[in-house]
C-alpha cells in the first residue's frame, strides 16, 4: 500500500497508495512521539485535493481531521472521547477505509471517524504524515 520504513524526525512523509484507496483497506502508521512535542500543526499550503488529513495537536490535546476539495479546506473536525498520545511514547494508528467513512484507531482503541468527502475513493493515492513524531513503520 504505502512505502515502508521511511524514518524521519519532524519531517513530512508521503507514501503512495498503489491503485488508490478502497473500502476494507487498512493503513497502519507506527511511530514514537517526540519527548517534548511542541508543534501546533496547521493546514499546510500545497496543491491538490486531500481526502483525509490528520493533525495531532499536542498543545490543544486534539486530533483534527479535515479534507481539501477543489483547493479549499472544509470544516475541521476534532471531537474526541480521549487523547491517546503521550510524549516519548510509541503509538500505532490504524486508518480503516469503510464505505461511508474512515475509522481511526490508536493502539487498537477506536478514536474517531471521518466521513468521506472526496470521491471516487480510488482517487486517494497518497498518505501524508507530519508532526512531532518519528515514524518507525508505514504500511
Amino acid at each position: 500500500m504505502a512505502e515502508k520504513d521511511n524514518k524521519k524526525d519532524n519531517e513530512e512523509y508521503v507514501g503512495a497508495i498503489k491503485g488508490g484507496l478502497r473500502p476494507t483497506m487498512r493503513l497502519i502508521v507506527m511511530g514514537i512521539v517526540n519527548k517534548k512535542p511542541q508543534s501546533d500543526p496547521v493546514e499546510e499550503h500545497f496543491e491538490g485535493d486531500v481526502g483525509l488529513q490528520v493533525n495531532v495537536n499536542f498543545l490543544a490535546k486534539a486530533v483534527q481531521r479535515n479534507a481539501r476539495l477543489a483547493g479549499n479546506w472544509g470544516t475541521s473536525e476534532n471531537t474526541l472521547s480521549y487523547f491517546p498520545f503521550a510524549a516519548g511514547e510509541p503509538f500505532k494508528m490504524e486508518i480503516v477505509c469503510e464505505h461511508q467513512q474512515f475509522r481511526i484507531l490508536v493502539d487498537g482503541q477506536p478514536l474517531c471517524g471521518f466521513t468521506h468527502r472526496l470521491s471516487p475513493l480510488a482517487s486517494l493515492t497518497a498518505l501524508r504524515v507530519f508532526g512531532d513524531l518519528r515514524l518507525t513503520k508505514v504500511a
